[in-house]
């Protein structure tokens, strides 16, 4: 076996960013089929869709939108062009969201990120992501029968159960939270139970701190990181390089300010934004509403495409003050106002009794009458007070934050 899934993970990166928006006309062709679609694309021309720029140019599809879209047009909202039959499985996770799972072979991208763990043809996995409902459980499923591995449908829980599963088929690998692997090692630890077949193991769906990894390496497995939604399947994954995680194939990423659809400056962080290529199901601009921040140049495992360094926290910084909501869009349209400025933070405190904000802006130019002009846009904009703090160029953290509430 080679070190990689196949040779479009070692392509050019130019070549590989030519394929991807060679297809995307097709692609937005297809979704514009799809009633939700051609409202929120009305006047975009697919052929026009060729590159960063000019898909940054389309508005973004926030999934914290989908539980209304999908409840006021049941069952995608109208973002699906084919009908319900069409699909192999159809699932809903909590939102109500709901699910279609395409048809073709590893529909959630998943076998890449397998093969980056050391899963290989003929290995045996135990994969204790849930089957009940919501697609976890398929998504690992799927990637790990495209790659060719023999599944044990085990879902969580019953850990007496997956005893006699692991003793009985000895999977060499596991697919689950990292919490759960935690308990099934101490559990086997505690009854005498011989769990040792299980030498690698692809986690999701949970933080896995460098504790419990050192933790799960001193007991003999070798386990990756993968990011991954309910919508897109593996968006991104660990390899063995373990520097950050590479983007997988077939999808194009952007990393915007939040609030915004902007694409951020190289290595800043902002909020994941989606595009997917699927003919089936496509995702155009989807915000994830989690952040990270692009690594440079490409890993040393070989693999070319763009890398991140995972999971950084959540975008959707939305918070209460004096009884009104405040929103990471409010602070991205001040930053639209007074484009001399750099970062923006809007930090909520408690002064006494009451709530406080005070909008912290970088400049190189400080002076009474651009915070006096700032505090005017920030009641304009968001029907609040709050006090203005001048800070020298660079010196907000590089975190993605535009909104900290310190109460």
């Amino acid at each position: 076996m080679t070190d990689h899934y196949d040779a479009l993970e070692t392509r050019e990166p130019g070549i590989r960013e030519a394929e991807l928006f060679s297809k995307l006309p097709d692609v937005l062709r297809k979704a514009l089929a799809a009633p939700a679609y051609a409202e929120r694309l009305k006047g975009i021309d697919p052929a026009a869709v060729t590159s960063r720029a000019a898909l940054a140019e389309l508005p973004v599809l926030r999934k914290s939108e989908l539980p209304a879209l999908h409840k006021a047009a049941p069952p995608f909202g109208g973002f699906v062009a084919g009908p319900l039959g069409s699909f192999g499985r159809l699932f809903t996770s909590p939102g109500p969201i709901f699910e279609p799972e395409p048809v073709h072979a590893d529909p959630w991208r998943g076998a890449r990120a397998l093969f980056a763990a050391g899963f290989r043809p003929g290995d045996v996995v135990l994969n204790t992501f849930s089957y009940h409902l919501t697609p976890g459980g398929f998504i690992f499923d799927a990637s790990a029968r495209a790659l060719g591995c023999a599944v044990i449908p085990a879902g969580p829980g019953n850990t007496e159960q997956q005893f006699e599963l692991i003793e009985a088929y000895r999977p060499v690998g596991y697919s689950g939270t990292p919490d759960f692997l935690k308990i099934l090692l101490d559990a086997a630890a505690s009854a005498g139970r011989d769990v040792s077949s299980i030498k690698r193991a692809l986690v999701s769906g949970a933080a896995f701190p460098k504790s419990l990894q050192d933790e799960v390496k001193a007991r003999g497995i070798d386990a990756y990181q993968a990011f991954g939604t309910a919508d897109l399947g593996l968006v991104a994954f660990e390899t063995p390089a373990r520097e950050g995680m590479v983007v997988n194939e077939d999808l194009i990423m952007e990393i915007v300010r939040p609030g915004t659809g902007d694409p951020v400056a190289p290595g800043d962080v902002g909020e994941i934004v989606v595009t997917s290529l699927d003919p089936q199901h496509p995702w155009i601009r989807l915000a994830l509403g989690d952040l990270t921040a692009a690594l440079p140049g490409a890993s040393p495992c070989g693999r070319t495409n763009m890398r991140i360094k995972g999971w950084m926290g959540r975008a959707d910084q939305t918070t209460k003050v004096k009884g009104m909501f405040v929103r990471p869009e409010q602070i991205a349209e001040i930053a639209k106002r007074h484009q001399q400025l750099g970062r923006l933070r809007l930090v909520v405190t408690r002064s006494g009794e009451n709530d406080l904000m005070t909008l912290k802006a970088e400049t190189a130019s400080p002076g009474e009458a651009l915070k006096g002009e700032l505090a005017a846009t920030l009641r304009a904009v968001t029907k609040l007070g709050g006090n203005v703090e001048l800070v020298g160029a660079g010196a907000l953290p590089n975190d993605g934050k535009v909104i900290a509430d310190e109460r």
